[in-house]
């Protein structure tokens, strides 16, 4: 993914955590829940529920919200029905845009999703109709203003991190999905980088191929991910749409 897009992209998202946190609060602990429920309350022996957390605290989520979760959830003798569900359609442009949701009513969301795409001029497609054009990864992009390029990019020759992207004292390093927590624990153990100054760390889907957009249809693209991202239903969106 291009260096500007990526930072665009968690620069957007971080500005809506901003404006939208009691709302992620609750996205995420639905995620734990489910995550819970699947692989178990040991944050060792569970993958899935040791990367939610992460996104807790990215999204400084109180310790003490999300160890409730994961307590309420453990504890629970019946389950929510939630499903992960993906869709895929084309935006404004031909943008293609994928959406992860967690639902309990698969109806619901497919004609809510649906309703967005058609509201901003897009078109809901077909399982893998845009999947094509993107690559799954895992990213960790964090800010330090005492750290250089060089000095990064020499730690992670001692990892199996991918790619390392630098812009204004923020970092980006793309690694396989597989080895994102090991990445990221030789950074916090081995490199003493505090958790906290973590913006993100997850799986993503990043575009293999991008759509140049005006300022027009950025506007459009914007307000469809913003449609999309108010349901909470939806857990994610991916799109490859590129701006200046």
């Amino acid at each position: 993914m291009a260096g500007h897009s990526q930072f665009a992209n968690i620069k957007h998202r971080k500005d809506a955590q901003d404006a939208k946190r009691a709302k992620i609060f609750i996205k995420i602990s639905k995620e734990i829940s489910v995550a819970v429920k699947k692989g178990g309350p040991n944050i060792e022996s569970n993958p899935s529920l040791r990367l939610v957390l992460e996104k807790a605290r990215a999204n400084n989520m109180p310790k003490d919200n999300y160890e409730k979760v994961i307590k309420k959830a453990a504890g629970e003798t019946t389950t929510d029905n939630y499903e992960e569900v993906r869709y895929e359609g084309y935006g404004p442009n031909g943008v293609a845009v994928i959406v992860d949701c967690l639902t309990d009513n698969r109806n619901r969301t497919a004609a809510n999703v649906r309703s967005y795409f058609t509201k901003k001029g897009g078109s809901l497609g077909q399982t893998n109709s845009v999947a094509y054009l993107f690559e799954c990864k895992g990213i960790i992009a964090f800010s330090n203003n005492q750290l250089r390029e060089d000095e990064v990019l020499e730690w992670l020759l001692e990892t199996e991190a991918e790619d390392l992207q630098v812009e204004n004292n923020n970092f980006i390093i793309t690694t396989a999905p597989d080895k994102l927590m090991q990445v990221k624990k030789f950074l916090t153990e081995v490199k003493k980088i505090n958790d906290f100054d973590f913006d993100v760390v997850e799986i993503t889907m990043n575009p293999t191929q991008f759509v140049e957009v005006d300022s027009s249809t950025k506007e459009k693209v914007e307000g469809l991910i913003n449609l999309l991202e108010e349901d909470e239903d939806v857990q994610q969106v991916y799109h490859n749409a590129q701006w200046d």
